[in-house]
């Protein structure tokens, strides 16, 4: 017997009827307004912390996937406007089937479950307030680890500045590791895709070690490097 559109309604559970009532409805949010990125700097910046942990880490631990990913926006709750980081590292979600549906085209924390482990905003001006407003907001939405990279020093407080969240509030840690990751950050100097600069990388050991192809001794990577644990 075939079943028709509204018979099938008429059956369905009554609580799947009320949890499709009470999600949120992001059919009018805006997901992309085209808005380019800083400068070529963040852009290289980006690529450099996202596309290592893809060809060169294995994850958090067997069996648990991740998502890595550069200017997207995270959504806390609707209708709050979202956050975008530079950077961020979700563990133990996926990637959703269809990322062209609009609840695949952003990190929506109520359909991942949980907020990103890991953000990382990269200061090119003054104007961003990412030491003020967005630490507080991360904190909020229990970012565990907010990272500040300011390479030219614009807010003149250092270059690199990783916090901790504990209780909805950031202190300040003195280093770039996250053991609850198994990941951590530190600054290189070298030359990437044709740049040199001081860079913010990421690294798989407590002690030192770089996501690279050649490791932390190396001092230039190339656009054609792929890249692969130390």
């Amino acid at each position: 017997m075939t079943l028709s559109a509204s018979s099938s309604v008429e059956q369905m559970p009554e609580w799947v009827a009320i949890l499709a009532e009470h999600l949120p409805q992001v059919d009018d949010l805006v997901t992309e307004d085209d808005t380019p990125v800083d400068n070529l700097f963040s852009a290289k910046q980006q690529r450099l912390l996202v596309e290592p942990l893809y060809t060169s880490w294995a994850g958090p631990g067997e069996g648990r996937p991740f998502l890595a990913d550069a200017n997207v926006g995270v959504f806390p709750a609707v209708p709050q406007s979202p956050l975008v980081p530079d950077a961020f590292l979700s563990l133990d979600v996926r990637i959703p089937a269809d990322v062209w549906a609009q609840t695949g085209r952003s990190y929506f924390m109520w359909e991942y479950g949980k907020p990103p482990d890991v953000v990382i905003e990269i200061v090119s001006n003054q104007k961003g307030a990412e030491a003020e407003r967005k630490l507080r907001l991360y904190g909020q939405m229990g970012v565990l680890y907010c990272v500040i990279f300011d390479p030219t020093n614009q807010l003149r407080a250092g270059s690199l500045r990783v916090y901790h969240n504990s209780g909805g509030t950031y202190r300040q840690v003195d280093e770039g590791w996250f053991p609850e990751v198994g990941l951590g950050v530190k600054l290189w100097q070298g030359v990437y895709e044709g740049m040199a600069a001081t860079w913010l990388r990421c690294r798989r050991r407590h002690n030192d070690a770089s996501l690279s192809r050649n490791g932390p001794k190396s001092r230039k990577l190339s656009c054609h490097t792929t890249y692969t644990l130390a």
